[in-house]
């Protein structure tokens, strides 16, 4: 069950983010939800802040204070388990109390979940194209960025090398035929 859970964004009271995260926690154990509601996380970013007197100290402060986002599998129980929590104030986007998901978009780019990409080629090695327009040529891996998700392939079209920016999905190891 714990396939269809999706990132939501709820709103709490400012300062309750935590209270509301624990107590959450405990209904989730209590009843056993661990399958509905899987996770539940308070944006925080770690900032050095210098004193008067020049000392620096690392804190940690909410990006989005008054906001808990939780990664569940919505159903009447888990809504009404999350809403009727002390501090919360509602779902973000909830449309006649049908909350929206995040977007896989919205999530990886909030770094709450990231998209790691196992790759069988390295730079030199014979790929073959499996997507997009110039599906089924070959080349060689000329560059990789694994960060960004994308490889560059020194393709022969028309007789020259040309170098292509692609995605690293587009991309497989040419089997050795």
């Amino acid at each position: 069950m714990s396939d269809n859970a999706k990132w939501y964004v709820v709103h709490t009271y400012s300062g309750y983010e935590n209270a509301v995260k624990t107590t959450i926690e405990k209904f989730v154990t209590n009843r056993h939800l661990e399958e509905s509601i899987v996770e539940i996380q308070i944006p925080l970013e770690t900032v050095t802040e210098i004193n008067e007197s020049g000392v620096a100290k690392e804190v940690e402060r909410k990006i989005f204070p008054g906001y808990v986002l939780i990664k569940m599998v919505m159903t009447d129980d888990t809504w009404h388990l999350v809403r009727n929590v002390r501090g919360v104030t509602g779902f973000v986007g909830e449309a006649s109390n049908k909350p929206i998901p995040l977007t896989d978009e919205e999530v990886l780019a909030w770094g709450m979940e990231t998209h790691q990409i196992e790759v069988s080629f390295k730079v030199g090695d014979r790929v073959r194209i499996n997507d997009g327009p110039l599906e089924s040529f070959t080349g060689v891996v000329e560059e990789m960025d694994l960060e960004k998700n994308q490889v560059t392939v020194v393709v022969s079209m028309f007789g020259r090398e040309t170098p292509v920016e692609m995605e690293l999905e587009q991309v497989e190891l040419e089997s050795e035929a």
